[in-house]
């Protein structure tokens, strides 16, 4: 691991177990690897590599921390962020548009207590991720292959994470289109953005702009060595009516006027 990584990541008061740098060093051999022949990052210099993808990635790792799992049995009841009643099992997160596995399978390395899902419809990207979290040994990171718009849909997926996560996946509308119908009442949307964030916070923003139709509020907006963390809470569900069909959260992003 880079020294000035490694002195970020001692700033931040995370102490990573010589087990876990081996597997985030693991994890990059395999991205950079698999990038020769299937493109998963524009960054291929392994320096580089340390410090855009796992310092940003790790950066979550405080946000997610402060995230309770809704109580057993009890998904449908509305909880707020940091609450104090504890639920017996993992915290659950989806990460949509997982890519190449930035920044779900560093954090999946680090947060053995969290279960993440990670959804990616591109066939070669999918089997890239299985592949890694089997070659990790990662018991808490699952893969589905499919469409977030569909899977979204899907009764026994609305509502049941106590929090979503997307990077690179477009407008902060399509993310939060993207996200919020997994999320329960209570749980948080982190959004990892760049020099945008705001602005596309602004258009989200108002009683027709994204965050006010899928039951969304802004919490706070951090700062990353790459860009901006936009958490969000899920205040209240989801309409039915989102995500709408395949494509058309990216199309048409919603609440924002049509070009």
């Amino acid at each position: 691991m880079p020294s000035d990584v490694r002195d970020a990541l001692d700033a931040m008061g995370l102490e990573l177990e010589p087990r876990e740098v081996e597997q985030l060093r693991a994890f990059l051999g395999m991205l950079l690897g698999a990038n020769e022949t299937t493109n998963l990052t524009a960054i291929t210099e392994p320096a580089a590599a340390w410090k855009k993808h796992i310092l940003d990635a790790l950066t979550l790792v405080p946000a997610l921390s402060s995230i309770e799992p809704s109580e057993p049995g009890g998904e449908d009841q509305e909880r707020p962020i940091g609450s104090d009643n504890a639920g017996a099992r993992p915290v659950r997160v989806i990460d949509i548009g997982s890519g190449g596995g930035v920044p779900v399978l560093p954090l999946a390395i680090v947060l053995p207590t969290h279960d993440f899902t990670l959804v990616e419809s591109t066939g070669k990207k999918a089997r890239f991720l299985e592949a890694a979290v089997n070659a990790l040994g990662l018991t808490n990171a699952h893969v589905r292959a499919e469409r977030a718009e569909t899977l979204g849909q899907d009764r026994a997926m609305r509502e049941r994470f106590d929090a979503a996560m997307a990077r690179a996946l477009g407008h902060l509308a399509v993310v939060c289109e993207l996200t919020s119908a997994f999320v329960r009442p209570g749980g948080a949307v982190l959004a990892v953005k760049g020099e945008k964030a705001d602005v596309e916070l602004e258009e989200c923003s108002g009683g027709k702009g994204a965050l006010g139709l899928l039951g969304l509020r802004h919490v706070q907006t951090h700062p990353t060595p790459t860009g901006r963390l936009v958490i969000l809470e899920k205040t209240t569900r989801t309409p039915r009516t989102y995500p709408r069909r395949p494509g058309e959260p990216a199309r048409v992003p919603l609440g924002l006027a049509r070009n």
